[in-house]
């Protein structure tokens, strides 16, 4: 697992449309039920790019989470989904490298990883606010000569 570079990223206003989860989350259900192509009639936020969106932040003290995807905040929730609007925001993303089924995307050492990164770039971490995994099409869905494959991570950051 490597850190291939860090970019600032702003969203703006946002509604994340999705499913949300107190536990882990359930990629299985979404292809099994075919999710991603009832949220796609609506055109989404450029940061969320062409990108299926993993999503995390805390509230009440616990972990949220979420899959969806992001769109303007006026955007018409289909029905049998949740929504949470999310403030404008900025980012630190990091573009993590590896294979595609390596579980080092998910840990907590990649996320300090990121963290570490963040510093030397002279950013500061937005506390319990949002990090947003976005799992972009083509970088994440076609591995290239070695294997390997992009992961958006993105960090919410301090103005």
């Amino acid at each position: 697992m490597k850190i291939l570079e860090v970019k600032r990223e702003s969203c703006p206003a946002a509604r994340l449309i999705g499913k949300r989860y107190k536990k882990g989350v359930n990629w299985g259900e979404w292809w099994a039920n075919d999710w991603f192509s009832k949220l796609e009639v609506s055109p989404r936020l450029p940061f969320n790019g062409d990108a299926y969106i993993g999503a995390v932040h805390i509230v009440d003290g616990k972990p949220e989470r979420w899959i969806g995807e992001l769109f303007p905040v006026d955007t018409e929730v289909p029905e049998g989904f949740d929504y949470v609007d999310m403030e404008p925001l900025e980012y630190a993303v990091c573009y993590l490298y590896d294979k595609e089924n390596s579980g080092e995307f998910y840990t907590k050492d990649t996320h300090n990883m990121c963290l570490e990164e963040l510093k030397a770039h002279h950013l500061k971490r937005k506390e319990d606010d949002w990090c947003v995994e976005r799992y972009n099409c083509p970088r994440f869905t076609t591995p290239d000569e070695e294997g390997n494959v992009i992961l958006d991570y993105a960090v919410s950051i301090e103005g």
